[in-house]
């Protein structure tokens, strides 16, 4: 039996006051091997997090099966407000099903999908935002540049390079260096020896991106969740082509360009902590920022579509043998 009229029904409808969201799924299944600092590594990616975002920004972290220690630290957290909403699995449902679910679920116009050893230095929230203002047809922002990105799904960046609807050079950015040479060094890949090598710009708007990024961070537009990424799960723990499928191939297949910030602003940091790491946390001032965006959402089925995949394989073939041609890349 139920008695009265529940107050919800005659409140108002509800008004975001964010328009940006983070998704962190984190999965420490122990303090072992692999995992032996993994706690610090996470700690100090949340933190850097929580001392970066502006109030128009908020955190969500999916607990994907971690152990008791990590449970409690994210309790806490969630109870000081520190983290807007967690997530919590008993089992490990594998990284990307647990990362998309919960991206699906936000409300916000630009989600940021990051791993839970990124380290964020203060001004990547703005800077990436900035990206997505000055460009049409944004579909994602990297706070780490790559430099060798220019092919990896951005076949729609080279299109519109092509259209002479973006400007593009390639110019030095000596101030990359360093940083850039800290992302290679984490991921074992040989560094670079001078700091005059070419990156691959875009300029729209006098704002300037670098071409493509990795996929360890990115901030996506949420349109991109319900056009062209698979529906059916991916069933899979971590790696294989789940991240290809589900995250870098859907932002091209989307006709959306793949950037990253001109400048550095964030670090992958692996599975150990690293003095230079907590000295740049240590560096980390809360800030604000009033930048709005008009939220907007129009979405197209292009899920599973066989004869959209080919086309969009022949499309991708075709732009970058026309870019080479004209940029004698």
């Amino acid at each position: 039996m139920r008695i009265g009229s529940n107050p919800q029904k005659s409140e108002r409808k509800i008004t975001l006051t964010t328009h940006h969201r983070i998704v962190i799924v984190v999965y420490i299944p122990n303090e072992e091997g692999f995992y032996e600092n993994s706690l610090d590594v996470f700690k100090t990616c949340l933190n850097s997090l929580v001392s970066t975002i502006n109030s128009h920004a908020a955190i969500t972290v999916v607990n994907n099966g971690s152990h008791k220690k990590v449970s409690d630290f994210l309790n806490l957290y969630l109870e000081e407000k520190k983290i807007d909403t967690l997530i919590s699995h008993n089992t490990n449902i594998g990284k990307i099903d647990a990362l998309i679910g919960a991206a699906r679920s936000s409300r916000e116009k630009y989600i940021t999908l990051t791993d839970a050893d990124i380290l964020f230095t203060t001004g990547w929230q703005e800077n990436v935002e900035k990206i997505f203002a000055g460009f049409s047809k944004v579909g994602s922002v990297s706070p780490i540049p790559v430099r060798e990105g220019l092919y990896f799904g951005t076949s729609s960046v080279l299109k519109q390079i092509l259209l002479r609807k973006i400007k593009f050079k390639s110019i030095s950015i000596p101030e990359n260096f360093n940083s850039y040479n800290r992302y290679l060094e984490s991921i074992n890949w040989d560094l670079e020896t001078k700091d005059d090598t070419k990156w691959n710009v875009v300029e729209s708007k006098n704002c300037k991106a670098n071409i493509g990024s990795g996929h360890q961070v990115l901030t996506i537009d949420r349109d991109i969740l319900f056009e062209t990424i698979p529906t059916n799960p991916s069933l899979t723990l971590v790696g294989g082509t789940s991240e290809n499928d589900y995250v870098d191939f859907s932002i091209d297949k989307a006709n959306k360009l793949r950037l990253s910030t001109y400048h550095n602003y964030a670090y992958h940091m692996g599975n150990k902590l690293e003095n230079w790491m907590l000295d740049l946390q240590n560096d980390n001032k809360k800030w604000e920022s009033n930048i709005n965006y008009e939220l907007n959402s129009k979405s197209i089925d292009l899920h599973n579509n066989w004869f959209f995949n080919k086309y969009f394989g022949l499309k991708k073939k075709i732009v970058k043998k026309l870019f080479n041609i004209f940029y004698k890349k």
